[in-house]
């Protein structure tokens, strides 16, 4: 795995850790009380985005560790998850 390709991945299982960490503890402004004029009360009272990238930072390291580590040693390689090879293409018949 060179280096663009491990950045890349890093990306990915962060921006799908943030995207799950998002909705987690989020109050809406419904929820609150307290909505302001103008806005929908779905809004987010209090988001903490600071505080969820971080967590999604240190997440995202851990599971980037576990899947570089497994794809440098070639603990599971592409071999072990063709399916077509598998299972193959079947039996053709063709239509009469």
């Amino acid at each position: 795995m060179g280096p663009v390709s491990a950045i890349v991945l890093f990306v990915m299982i962060w921006s799908m850790t943030f995207l799950v960490a998002i909705p987690i503890r989020l109050q809406t402004q419904g929820e609150a009380g307290d909505v302001v004029p103008g806005t929908h009360q779905g809004s987010p009272e209090r988001h903490n985005l600071k505080k969820k990238a971080l967590i999604s930072t240190l997440i995202a390291v851990v599971i980037w560790s576990v899947v570089a580590w497994i794809i440098i040693t070639g603990t599971i390689t592409l071999d072990d998850i063709n399916l077509y090879e598998r299972f193959g293409p079947g039996e053709f018949t063709p239509a009469d």
